[in-house]
């Protein structure tokens, strides 16, 4: 009996074994078969996407997208398509990503909220780069500044004003404002005035007006220059004087023509007035 309960012991002992050894090795396949299709989702998934991403940079590019757009945009698409091949990696581990994907969410509302003011700037940033209201060497006013563009950036624009003084303004500020352009048309009209005496003679005024504008570089025929009488003022007949030019030239124009009128008028007898008073004394006698 005792040999037969050692036996009976040693068989339930092997069975026990065995039943061990294929619990082991049905989880072992199990497990090995989901760690495969993991590893499987993870590689040829982040294949994919580099393949996608590839694809949206040379679109772009074809579009002529601004390089600094390009950029971002593929690194973003990039970075979120990488976290949805992750999450589906492990989805096949059987992990429980729910309440992961709730954790980034509500984490991205916390972010967003406090970066309000930036993801403002960035949106701005983004319009401006697809729509272009100006590039990066236009004369602009635009957010309370008046100045040269010099850098366009995803938050700021960099623009140094006509002092040269360099002024980072956020993106928001440019987009919700109203933007001049001064630079984004080929011509740009000048205006000046000229004002002369009622004593001197209209037709004479204007010929010298006519010959100065001659003489300045940079004035274009076409359109041409206007020069009208447009005021009789209290002491003084007023001309519109309103050359065209490059945009580039236009501060040579506007002094050049203010400094070649004055001259011209006092070589041709021309008088300019300027306001005058007279003041009238009055003896009082006494007795």
């Amino acid at each position: 009996m005792e040999t037969n309960e050692v036996v009976e012991t040693v068989e339930s002992a092997v069975q026990s074994s065995g039943d061990i050894l294929e619990t082991v090795q049905t989880i072992g396949v199990e497990w090995g078969m989901k760690i495969i299709a993991a590893v499987l989702v993870l590689v040829i998934g982040m294949f994919v996407v580099k393949l996608i991403k590839k694809g949206i940079v040379k679109l772009m590019e074809r579009s002529k997208v601004d390089h600094t757009l390009i950029s971002f945009v593929s690194s973003l698409i990039h970075v979120g398509l990488q976290a949805f091949v992750v999450i589906a990696a492990l989805e096949k581990l059987n992990v429980k990503t729910a309440s992961f994907i709730a954790v980034l969410g509500a984490a991205g509302l916390a972010v967003g909220l406090a970066l309000q003011g930036s993801l403002s700037n960035f949106a701005s940033g983004v319009l401006m780069i697809i729509f272009k209201p100006f590039k990066v060497g236009d004369v602009v006013d635009a957010g309370g500044v008046v100045g040269t563009v010099r850098d366009i950036g995803i938050f700021t624009t960099h623009v140094d004003t006509l002092d040269n003084k360099k002024t980072i303004v956020p993106n928001a500020k440019l987009m919700s404002d109203n933007i001049t352009n001064y630079s984004a048309n080929k011509t740009r009209r000048v205006d000046l005035a000229a004002g002369i005496s009622y004593s001197c003679d209209i037709d004479k005024a204007r010929t010298a007006i006519q010959s100065v504008l001659k003489e300045i570089p940079g004035i274009l025929d076409t359109p041409a220059p206007t020069i009208k009488v447009s005021e009789m003022a209290d002491s003084s007949v007023n001309f519109a004087v309103r050359p065209w030019c490059a945009p580039a030239d236009y501060w040579d124009v506007y002094f050049g023509v203010t400094e070649g009128i004055k001259k011209k008028f006092d070589a041709e007898g021309i008088t300019i007035p300027f306001p005058q008073r007279d003041v009238h004394i009055y003896e009082h006698k006494e007795g």
